[in-house]
């Protein structure tokens, strides 16, 4: 049994609270980098649909940091894929595959897990419905997850699986939401991609060679350009418009 402190019972209905009713991908963005961070922390969110076979027919996967090529192939891809059917393989409970030695129904995905650049990840999904069958991973969580937060993503799971069930199958951008009046440039591009690190002005302005002010000036002409009013909001809708 799994008593929860006052703390945790108050981030879990905040997380509950705000997540009844995401609707599209930038809502589903803002709410794993804000309350479930609060609850969960973690680097990236894959978020997987899957049919009566196991087999995946839709991915979204939600990072604070940047991931390449490589390591965002495999999450969409095999390593998704094999979490996935390993995971509905297994009892149906949380399960938690880490890149030390451990056994459990994912540790055939280790070597996978290693490839991604994560240490660790946490795996609860829906019970195996024609069509509608949803399974989650948390991915980089900085500690050794274990039954406690396996419950707290259980917890979730319905909030999750409805928001990825209502997400547009197809659309990028949002009906009544329009495309940017202009292409973001390279450099434009660039700073946002730090931005979702986390980074401030000045850690993006060093990293680039460039002054904290003309940071500042970019981002104010792409909150502009895409009709946000700050730093999360850009990079969520940045998400919904696939321009990072």
């Amino acid at each position: 049994m799994v008593i929860l402190s006052k703390l945790e019972q108050e981030y879990l209905l905040r997380t509950i609270e705000s997540g009844m009713d995401l609707a599209d991908l930038r809502q589903l963005f803002l709410w794993a980098q804000g309350p479930l961070q609060s609850l969960l922390p973690h680097e990236a969110l894959l978020c997987m649909q899957v049919d009566g076979a196991g087999q995946v027919q839709r991915s979204e996967c939600l990072h604070r940091r940047l991931l390449d090529a490589a390591a965002l192939g495999l999450l969409h891809g095999e390593l998704g894929m094999r979490l996935a059917q390993a995971w509905r393989g297994g009892r149906a409970q949380p399960a938690v595959l880490e890149a030390e030695e451990g056994g459990g129904p994912l540790a055939a995905c280790r070597g996978l897990l290693l490839r991604s650049g994560f240490e660790n990840a946490l795996v609860v999904g829906s019970a195996p419905v024609e069509g509608a069958a949803s399974v989650f991973v948390l991915l980089g969580l900085p500690f050794r997850p274990g039954e406690r937060h396996g419950y707290f993503l259980q917890l979730l799971l319905p909030y999750l699986h409805m928001a990825l069930l209502r997400l547009p199958a197809t659309a990028h951008v949002r009906p009544g939401r329009m495309a940017p009046e202009r292409a973001l440039s390279a450099r434009e591009v660039a700073i946002l991609e730090q931005v979702r690190e986390g980074r401030t002005n000045e850690e993006v302005a060093r990293s680039l060679g460039i002054s904290a002010l003309t940071v500042k000036n970019h981002l104010q002409r792409v909150y502009r350009v895409l009709g946000v009013a700050n730093r999360a909001h850009a990079v969520a809708r940045c998400l919904e418009l696939r321009l990072l």
